[in-house]
């Protein structure tokens, strides 16, 4: 297959630019698509072509199947990229892409599919030796009885878990007996209306773990590697907030022993391209919960440790190019971070569109900003509040948590609220700065600051 020649990024934001400026530095052509509400993006301005895909809302433009498809069919695309979120993990759209003649960047959409229902992805990765969860070993069906022995078994406190979910939505736990058959019924009433899959399965719910996920690149021709650890752990309503790699605690034997099994995982269901095997660990265990078939948000913090351009690679591969990469190659070296950057309020996390009256990136050495923000960029209400990613490289930790403090203060958005205020006390806060805290800590730090009024820990 021929290196691509043009791509149509399926995307907007950080990620639009992202992989637009990847196609640039090999000399790929580019056409953006774009709603009415983005005309205006930066990435917009600068791609060779660009087509107006509908109105603002993304169910009529960057969820539109056949006006992204028209799109790449007169601008005459060979590939597209789907970036993360909107359709990057949709199966049929994969279908469609690779049926009307263009190029997914991203794994086969039989995969895709796979690894998209929560049950049989834990199957798969079961049967390729991957380590679990304990669970319900399938779906719950309408006998309570039946989940009560599965729970009485697995022990208490259980997670009902969507099948069809992801991105934290989807989940409810448990604690008791008398809970159980509620929670099944409301979980499952919401997969219905959320993912329009009503299937859900049961987990055991770990009380202390940490998020530890594997990013990975496989070509679909035999040879996969691992790109060491990230640790995801600081989150709010599970969603992800900082994110660092390597991840504290995790030894190079851990690194090297689960990244075998994940490698092996993507060769036994002929996975292509990137992805992230994401994991919970606790009491020095990992256990799988899902995979992401796409690039993920805080890919940068690898890109930061092992020096690999992670979009290059996936455009690469979906060019029908052998890994050029070997395991033996990937050496981490020193510590990387990622604050989001949310249009949101610090405090309450409302979103707070609006235009930005003046925007200051921070620099120096070490300092990466993804983002497309620039003076008098209107954020549209219409979509995630995520308006850019800021990313620190150091020698270890705690030079890089040196140096996020300070390209935080650099950093000057106006005219909209940030979380920017959050970030700074999470950097400050004696516990993160420890390292290893778990899922529920960030969760639980800003619970005690509303309650005390007082500020996240020690500076």
């Amino acid at each position: 297959m021929p290196m691509l020649d043009k791509v149509l990024i399926a995307n907007r934001g950080e990620i639009a630019l992202r992989v637009l400026r990847a196609c640039q530095t090999m000399g790929i052509k580019t056409v953006a698509v774009h709603s009415t509400a983005d005309r205006n993006l930066k990435h917009v301005g600068m791609a060779d072509e660009a087509i107006c895909i509908g109105p603002a809302p993304s169910a009529q433009s960057y969820l539109n199947i056949p006006a992204i498809i028209a799109a790449a069919e007169v601008t005459d695309a060979s590939a597209i990229h789907p970036g993360y979120g909107f359709l990057s993990e949709n199966a049929d759209f994969a279908e469609q892409v690779e049926q009307s003649g263009f190029v997914f960047v991203g794994p086969p959409a039989d995969v895709i599919r796979m690894m998209g229902d929560k049950v049989e992805a834990i199957k798969a990765m079961k049967a390729a030796g991957v380590p679990c969860v304990p669970g319900s070993d399938g779906p719950l069906d309408d006998d309570v009885e039946r989940s009560m022995r599965i729970a009485r078994e697995i022990g208490y406190p259980v997670l009902i878990k969507a099948a069809g979910g992801g991105g934290g939505r989807g989940m409810r736990d448990v604690h008791t007996e008398a809970h159980l058959g509620n929670a099944i019924a409301t979980t499952r009433a919401e997969a219905r209306a959320a993912f329009g899959n009503d299937t859900v399965y049961m987990e055991k719910f770990l009380e202390n773990p940490r998020h530890v996920e594997i990013q990975v690149l496989a070509d679909g021709q035999g040879h996969a590697i691992h790109l060491c650890e990230r640790d995801c752990s600081m989150q709010r309503r599970h969603q992800k907030v900082v994110e660092e790699a390597p991840a504290p605690g995790i030894t190079p034997e851990m690194r090297a022993g689960i990244g075998k099994i994940c490698t092996d995982a993507c060769l036994r269901i002929g996975y292509r391209g990137a992805g992230t095997f994401e994991f919970l660990f606790q009491d020095g265990r990992f256990y799988f919960i899902e995979m992401n078939t796409r690039i993920q948000v805080e890919h940068p913090v690898t890109e930061m440790i092992t020096g690999v351009d992670l979009v290059r690679e996936q455009l690469l591969i979906a060019g029908g190019q052998p890994l050029s990469i070997r395991q033996e190659d990937i050496i981490p070296r020193g510590h990387a971070i990622e604050c989001r950057i949310n249009a949101e309020d610090p405090d309450t996390f409302m979103p707070s569109p609006g235009t930005v009256k003046r925007f200051e990136a921070p620099g120096g050495p070490g300092v990466r900003i993804d983002t497309h923000l620039y003076d008098g960029y209107r954020i549209p209400p219409n979509y995630d509040s995520m308006i850019g990613k800021l990313i620190v490289h150091g020698v270890d930790r705690k030079t890089a948590i040196a140096r996020m403090r300070t390209a935080l203060s650099e950093t000057v958005i106006e005219g909209v609220k940030t979380n920017l205020p959050l970030q700074q006390r999470i950097m400050g806060d004696s516990g993160f700065k420890h390292g290893g805290r778990n899922i529920h800590y960030l969760e639980k730090r800003i619970r005690e600051q509303k309650e005390k009024a007082i500020g996240l820990g020690n500076p």
